[in-house]
C-alpha cells in the first residue's frame, strides 16, 4: 500500500514541511528521538517531493529530498566510498516501475536479485586492518560520519578480530533486540535516565554514549562490505563478487549477517519471486527478536550494480520496499485496570486514536505496574506504540523529550478494581487476593470455551445467570446441574435444557490436556497443557510432582515450575470436585513417565506416526479434517507423537497445506520440506482421527 503524501498547498506550507522534516531527520539520525514516527516522516517527505515536482522553480536548498539522512546530519570522518541511503517503494506497482527503470539503465534484464530484511537500526561502517577492528563510523551525511569507536566491544556480531587477517570495511546496522532493549531501559532508569522510546533510539543513543556509568549490549548485522582502495589481500577480490557472495564471505570471517536468522538474505532470478520473498519476510515480522521496517532488494551482480550506478543520495540498483508502519507516536490519555479470570490485575493504556498497520488503535497493553514505573510513564505523555499483525498493541515507552511538564503520574489501585478486596503485590503481576473467585464469570466462561471443555450452549450470558442464581460457584458445579434448575432460567426450554445437559455430560470425557487448559493454571496455555498432560499422563501423577519433576516438561524452566506446582495446590478443591463429578483425568495415548525419565517421558511406547516430527498446518482443511479447529489439529499432531508449530523453518518436518496456503507453502518448497494435503495427512493419522471422531 502506497504511503499517501502530505498535501502542501502553498509555499508557506512547503517551507514549514521542510523545517519539520529536517528537524525530525536530525533527531532520528542523531539519537533516534524524533517527534515524527516513520510513517509521518515518509508522508511529509513525499509531500515535499510532490510539491517540488509541481513547482520546480521553488525547490529550496534546504529540502531533504535527494540527500542522505535528509541532509540533517554531518560528520568529521570521511568515508572511503559514499555511504548512501536507499530510495523507497511502498507496493508492487512502484516496485515494478523501479525494476523497469533499472533494466532500462543497464540495457538488459537484471541477472539476479538479492532480497533481505531492512533492519531498523543505526547504519555504521566498521573498518578492519589486518583482521583487527580499528574504527566505527556512523553514516552521517553519506560523505563523512561520526567516529564512535568507543563503542567497540559492546556490539554482538562485530568481533574485535576476524577469523582471517584481512583488511576491509564492513557496513551494516547496529540495533537492539527486544531482550537487549528491555535490559537497556532497566539499566538506564536505574541510573536516573529517562527510558528509551524504542529499540532504535536506544541503539542510536548507546552507540554515541561515551561517559555513561553503565554499558549496554547491542547487535550488529552486516549488509555489505568493501575493500580499501589499496587492498591487495583477500578483500581485494570482493569488488567483483556478487552481493550474496560478499555476505557469505563476511559471515565466514565471523561477522553477523542475517543468514542465521528467520529472514536470511535470498537470491532469486525472477521479479515475481521477489514479491514472494517480500511476503515471506513480512509474514515473519512479528516473530523476529529485532525490528525491521521493510525489505531491501538489490541487484546481486557486481556488473549490474556498476552498470546501474548511483545518484547523490542512493544507489540506483537497490531499493527499500517499506512495510506498513507498526510504530506510531500518540498520547496516553488514561490507564484502566482490568481483572482477568485468574484474578490478575492488568493495566491497559487508553490512547488518543491512531492508525497503525491498517487499523485504529485506542488501547494498548502495559504489562504490569513495575513496567509502568520502570518506563516512567505519565498520563499525557506522547508514547511510542507498537503493533504488528494480530499482536495486541503495546506501549514501548514515553517520548520523554516531548514532555511539556503538564504530564501527571499514573495512579495505581489500592484495592481490587473488580471486587474491592486487597491486592497481592508480591509479584510483578498484581493479583486480587480472591484469585479466581474475584472474576468467576470470566473463569468459568474460559473453562467451557471451544478449546477447553467445549461445552456448547454456555455463553457468557448463561454463565452470568447461573452464577447470579447461586447455581454454580466454579465450573465443577456445572456437572451437578439438574434439569429442573436449568428450566427455571429465562429462555430455557426443554430442548435447550436437554442439549446443554448432554454437552456437559460429553465434556466429562475430554482429555486431561483440555481439563488442564480449563483450569487456567498460570504459566500454561493450550500447548503447554498438552505437553504437561502427555508427560504425566494422569492428574494423580501431576499433582504428586514437585517443581523439579515439572521442570522435565519441555518449555518449563526453573521460574515457571514452582508457579505451576503452587497453582495446582491452590486448585486442589476444584480438582477434587471435578474428580468426584466423574470428569476424566487421564490423557489418551500417554503413559506415565518412568522414574528418571527425561522431558519427553510420558509418550506411549508406540509413540505414533509423527514421532519426533515438527508439523505446521496452513490453509483451510478439507475432507476428514474439515471440521477440526486449529487447536484440534494441534492436539491431533501431538497425540500422534509430533510437535505442532506455527511457522516453517529448517526444523519443520512436515507441512499440511490446505486450500489457500500461501507463503508458508512457498517457504516449505524452498527448504525442501515434505508437504502433504489434508487427505494425505488424515491417512497418516487415521487411527487417531477415528478416535477424535
Amino acid at each position: 500500500m502506497t504511503t499517501p503524501a502530505a498535501d502542501l498547498a502553498d509555499p508557506a506550507a512547503y517551507a514549514e514541511a521542510i523545517e519539520t522534516a529536517v528537524k525530525a531527520a536530525a533527531a532520528y539520525y542523531a539519537t533516534g528521538d524524533s517527534a515524527l514516527d516513520d510513517d509521518a516522516y515518509d508522508r511529509l517527505v513525499r509531500g515535499i517531493a510532490a510539491y517540488e515536482t509541481a513547482h520546480p522553480d521553488e525547490v529550496s536548498a534546504d529540502s531533504p529530498t535527494g540527500k542522505v539522512a535528509g541532509g540533517a546530519v554531518v560528520g568529521d570522518v570521511l568515508h572511503t566510498v559514499p555511504m548512501l541511503s536507499l530510495d523507497n517503494v511502498f507496493g508492487t506497482e512502484e516496485f515494478t516501475t523501479w525494476v523497469a527503470s533499472v533494466e532500462r539503465r543497464i540495457g538488459r534484464p537484471v541477472e539476479a536479485w538479492s532480497v533481505e530484511p531492512k533492519l531498523d537500526g543505526l547504519a555504521v561502517a566498521a573498518r578492519y586492518d589486518q583482521g583487527r577492528l580499528t574504527r566505527l563510523i556512523t553514516r552521517g551525511d553519506g560523505v563523512a560520519g561520526e567516529d564512535v569507536s568507543h563503542a567497540i566491544g559492546t556490539i554482538v556480531g562485530l568481533p574485535d578480530r576476524l577469523s582471517e587477517p584481512v583488511t576491509l570495511e564492513v557496513r551494516g546496522e547496529v540495533l537492539m533486540t527486544t531482550e537487549q532493549f528491555e535490559h537497556a531501559n532497566t539499566e538506564r532508569t536505574q541510573h536516573g535516565g529517562a527510558p528509551f522510546a524504542n529499540p532504535r533510539s536506544a541503539a542510536a543513543g548507546s552507540v554515541r554514549a561515551k561517559d555513561r556509568q553503565y554499558r549496554v549490549e547491542m547487535t550488529f548485522f552486516a549488509y555489505g562490505a568493501l575493500p580499501p582502495a589499496d587492498s591487495g589481500d583477500l578483500a581485494g577480490s570482493m569488488v567483483e563478487l556478487p552481493h550474496s557472495q560478499v555476505l557469505e564471505l563476511v559471515g565466514r570471517l565471523g561477522v553477523h549477517t542475517a543468514a542465521e536468522t528467520a529472514v536470511p538474505p535470498r537470491t532469486v532470478t525472477a521479479v515475481d519471486a521477489v514479491q514472494v520473498r517480500v511476503d515471506e519476510i513480512a509474514s515473519l515480522r512479528t516473530e523476529l527478536p529485532f525490528g525491521i521496517d521493510g525489505i531491501v532488494i538489490k541487484a546481486d551482480s557486481a556488473a549490474d550494480q556498476a552498470a546501474a550506478g548511483s545518484g547523490s543520495r542512493a544507489p540506483r540498483w537497490a531499493i527499500a520496499w517499506k512495510l506498513p508502519a507498526v510504530e506510531k507516536v500518540t498520547r496516553l490519555l488514561a490507564v484502566e485496570w482490568n481483572v482477568g479470570r485468574t484474578g490478575t490485575i492488568a493495566p491497559r493504556a487508553v490512547l488518543e486514536p491512531v492508525v497503525i498497520d491498517g487499523s485504529t488503535v485506542t488501547y494498548a497493553t502495559l504489562h504490569n505496574p513495575a513496567d509502568i514505573a520502570r518506563r516512567d510513564l505519565r498520563i499525557g505523555d506522547q508514547v511510542m506504540v507498537y503493533k504488528a499483525g494480530d499482536i495486541i498493541p503495546r506501549v514501548e515507552g514515553p517520548v520523554a523529550h516531548l514532555r511539556t511538564g503538564e504530564e501527571e503520574p499514573i495512579a495505581f489501585p489500592e484495592l481490587c478494581p473488580q471486587c474491592g478486596s486487597d491486592i497481592d503485590t508480591s509479584e510483578q503481576r498484581w493479583r486480587c487476593v480472591r484469585g479466581r473467585n474475584c472474576h468467576i464469570v470470566a473463569s468459568i466462561s474460559y473453562a467451557v470455551g471451544r478449546d477447553q471443555l467445549d461445552i456448547e450452549g454456555l455463553g457468557a450470558t448463561r454463565v452470568i445467570q447461573l452464577v447470579d442464581m447461586g447455581l454454580i460457584a466454579d465450573f465443577a458445579d456445572l456437572f451437578t446441574l439438574r434439569a429442573d434448575q436449568l428450566l427455571a432460567l429465562d429462555r430455557m426450554g426443554r430442548t435447550s435444557t436437554d442439549n446443554l445437559l448432554a454437552a456437559i455430560e460429553q465434556a466429562k470425557a475430554q482429555p486431561l490436556s483440555r481439563v488442564l487448559a480449563g483450569l487456567g493454571v498460570r504459566g500454561t496455555g493450550r500447548s503447554m497443557s498438552r505437553r504437561i498432560a502427555r508427560h504425566f499422563a494422569t492428574m494423580e501423577l501431576l499433582r504428586a510432582a514437585d517443581a523439579e519433576a515439572v521442570q522435565q516438561v519441555e518449555g518449563i524452566g526453573v521460574e515457571k515450575a514452582p508457579v505451576i506446582v503452587a497453582e495446582l495446590a491452590e486448585l486442589a478443591p476444584l480438582i477434587d470436585k471435578l474428580i468426584t463429578a466423574g470428569v476424566n483425568m487421564t490423557e489418551p495415548g500417554a503413559t506415565p513417565p518412568a522414574p528418571g525419565a527425561e522431558a519427553e517421558g510420558g509418550l506411549a511406547a508406540d509413540a505414533g506416526p509423527l514421532d519426533g516430527m515438527t508439523v505446521v498446518v496452513t490453509g483451510a482443511m478439507t475432507g476428514p479434517l474439515e471440521k477440526l479447529s486449529r487447536n484440534q489439529m494441534n492436539e491431533l499432531i501431538e497425540r500422534a507423537g509430533g510437535k505442532s508449530s506455527s511457522s516453517v523453518s529448517k526444523r519443520t518436518s512436515l507441512l499440511v497445506a490446505g486450500e489457500g496456503s500461501g507463503s508458508k507453502r512457498e517457504k516449505a518448497e524452498q527448504l525442501g520440506t515434505r508437504i502433504v494435503t489434508p487427505d494425505e495427512f488424515a491417512d497418516l493419522v487415521k487411527s487417531l482421527l477415528d478416535q477424535t471422531d
